[in-house]
């Protein structure tokens, strides 16, 4: 070769390489990480929010508690000492006793009171409710509520206990004390022993004594304070009518309703709180986009919620997933340096193992690789290189073996496809001198070889003609069409009924069918001088007899041939009229499928034939071009998914 043809070693390529990779990377890796970014910030976001909802939910269920344990001990309190009032109801003296211990007992109760029906004790007037209040630690004792004018048995509450078969939670109210301390009681009636309620107890909480001691901070408003809700996470409490029990703006206790501070869409998606155990929700309260959970106190209509302004959850979202980010971006960073580093590294004896390689592209498999030192990838691909040189050599001798077996085998193919087609009737029409019968018949394979057949011929003035379909496809099923066939003529130069050679044929693919295989066969002998038809079906597809109209041959379906030896074939006879045509086809015309699988169908064969007759096409020959064209058509690109053979007789 001439000097200035030679090829120079490419001593810079590595470097650039080793660049143009790492950035490559870089590049790759940040565009591939946008999109998990950007997952990643808002699951971390999601994942922050759903921990800060779960953690708020699970703070609320312990307050929960604490309000249901505090409101089960007023509960138990009232239902304990309920027999001790009925038992000395004779005793109204008695009753500020029971009253007071009841207070001393129950540091939960702010006050309890019996508020007997009018006139029960005539001695007492007409209005006696012996009462006990604690003012702090101090309590009042032997107070009667009638005392300050309180016509109690006019109340609403008062009539809807006396009524009442059980205790319940009455509507919060404001006591008629100078201080106006909100209160909710638990009313229970009391019955004498001819099981009349004659009086009803109340057991007070005061609702502001439990504000303070649910609410999570000090920050409780007062009358003189302004109530601001921007950044406090707090607690407030409702009954089912949304009249706030707990809130820590404690103008609002008992007097005002929570949901008037909410937005429309709120209102609506609290209306379910009365029928859920739990539920969270993102509203608009007292101005302030926030999320709420609510849960229900047990054994009431007590719905107490935990409210967490969005600003938090949003501040340690974007937190969180900040640092996360920032992590990754990092990482990155690191990932380019110590990568750039490396790969320049790594890529350096790839020139040498390039050169080499580029050798063996050129068909000298047998060029020596160069030895390398390292122990990594780098050769392990070395030594790939090498067992690829090996594995091409034995590839080419293969491949060359393998080319000549597959041309052999081509063909030894076209050769049985032309064996087996020579077997077929392939000269039409086949007796030009005759003006009493045309016959057309074509078989198109599904494979280079098929199962499908039909056959003809002329003896004595009769027509023997058959057409069978061979179960399976390819070298198999055209071994058994060849035999099939030899039988039909063979026996059928002896035998002129129908069923008697269909049966003979049976009978011999029985003897030697040891794959199971079978035959659908169709048997016609026809008499050209009077146009009898006699036939036998063996389980085939049964003709049409077209002439001025298109009907179904009428066949008894019998069974396939190659079954069941000593089977009876039954013999079947018609009489053809001048011009009649008999088309018979196999199973690979009416189960031809286009390529969304929906078959050619018996009905567009009836169709296809129906269209040749108004057509005036009358010549077997047109007519099965004519029906070829109509599946070729329906099939479209689809491959052919069986053999395809049509045979047409017309008589004279």
């Amino acid at each position: 070769m001439l000097p200035f043809l030679k090829k120079k070693p490419i001593t810079g390529y590595p470097k650039s390489f080793a660049k143009q990779l790492i950035w490559r990377i870089m590049l790759r890796m940040l565009i591939i990480m946008i999109l998990p970014v950007f997952l990643l910030f808002w699951l971390t976001y999601g994942v922050v929010t759903i921990g800060a909802l779960g953690i708020g939910d699970r703070v609320l269920k312990g307050e929960k508690e604490e309000v249901r344990r505090i409101a089960s001990d007023l509960y138990m309190a009232a239902n304990n000492i309920r027999p001790f009032i009925e038992e000395d109801l004779d005793k109204p003296d008695k009753m500020y006793d029971i009253m007071n211990q009841t207070l001393k007992l129950n540091p939960y109760m702010r006050s309890c009171g019996i508020y007997f029906i009018e006139s029960y004790f005539p001695q007492k007037g007409r209005l006696f409710a012996p009462y006990a209040s604690r003012r702090d630690s101090v309590i009042m004792e032997s107070q009667d509520a009638c005392d300050q004018g309180n016509d109690y048995v006019k109340a609403e509450w008062f009539k809807e206990a006396v009524s009442s078969k059980e205790g319940y939670w009455a509507k919060p109210f404001l006591d008629n004390d100078s201080a106006q301390s909100p209160l909710v009681s638990y009313l229970l009636p009391i019955h004498d022993r001819q099981h009349r309620t004659v009086a009803v107890l109340g057991v007070d909480l005061s609702l502001s004594w439990l504000n303070e001691k649910i609410q999570p901070y000090t920050f409780i408003q007062h009358q003189d304070e302004i109530w601001n809700p921007e950044y406090q996470i707090y607690y407030y409490m409702t009954d089912s009518a949304g009249t706030v029990l707990i809130h820590p703006d404690t103008r609002r206790l008992v007097i005002e309703n929570i949901k008037s501070y909410m937005t429309n869409e709120a209102d609506n998606a609290l209306g379910h709180l009365t029928i859920n155990d739990s539920k969270q929700d993102q509203i608009v309260l007292d101005g302030e986009n926030v999320f709420i959970n609510t849960q229900s106190v047990k054994h009431t209509d007590w719905y107490i919620s935990i409210v967490i302004p969005k600003f938090f959850i949003h501040t340690a979202g974007f937190i969180v997933a900040g640092i996360a980010i920032t992590f990754i971006l990092i990482g990155l960073l690191v990932v380019y340096f110590f990568g750039r580093k490396s790969i320049k590294k790594a890529v350096r004896p790839l020139n040498q193992l390039a050169t080499t390689a580029d050798e063996v592209a050129k068909g000298n498999f047998k060029t020596e690789l160069p030895e390398l030192e390292s122990h990594d990838e780098i050769h392990l691909l070395r030594d790939s290189f090498e067992e690829m040189q090996l594995s091409l050599t034995q590839y080419i001798e293969q491949l060359q073996t393998t080319t000549a077996q597959k041309a052999t085998m081509e063909s030894e193919l076209n050769i049985a496809h032309n064996i087996q087609m020579s077997m077929l009737p392939k000269t039409f029409p086949p007796y030009p001198q005759r003006s009493d019968v045309d016959i057309y018949g074509m078989l198109a394979p599904a494979r280079a070889v098929g199962g499908d057949l039909f056959d003809f011929y002329i003896r004595d003035e009769h027509l023997f003609f058959c057409i069978g379909d061979v179960s399976g496809k390819g070298i198999p099923a055209s071994l058994v069409m060849a035999v099939t066939r030899s039988l039909f003529r063979n026996i059928s130069a002896h035998i002129s009924e129908p069923a008697a050679i269909v049966s003979s044929i049976n009978e011999a693919l029985v003897d030697s069918n040891d794959t199971g295989m079978f035959v659908t066969l169709f048997v016609g002998v026809l008499d050209l001088k009077t146009g009898r038809l006699l036939y036998c079906n063996g389980g085939h597809n049964p003709p049409l007899l077209i002439s001025d109209k298109v009907v179904e041959m009428t066949c008894d379906p019998n069974l396939v041939v190659g079954v069941m030896p000593g089977f009876t074939f039954v013999a079947e006879e018609i009489t053809l009229s001048h011009g009649t045509t008999v088309f018979l086809f196999t199973d690979g015309l009416n189960e031809a499928e286009n390529a969304a699988l929906s078959q050619f169908g018996d009905k567009r064969i009836h169709d296809v034939a129906t269209s040749a007759v108004a057509e005036h096409i009358t010549k077997p020959a047109d007519l099965v071009r004519h029906m070829e064209n109509a599946v070729r058509q329906f099939v479209g690109t689809a491959e052919q998914s069986d053999d395809l053979t049509m045979l047409a007789i017309r008589y004279y």
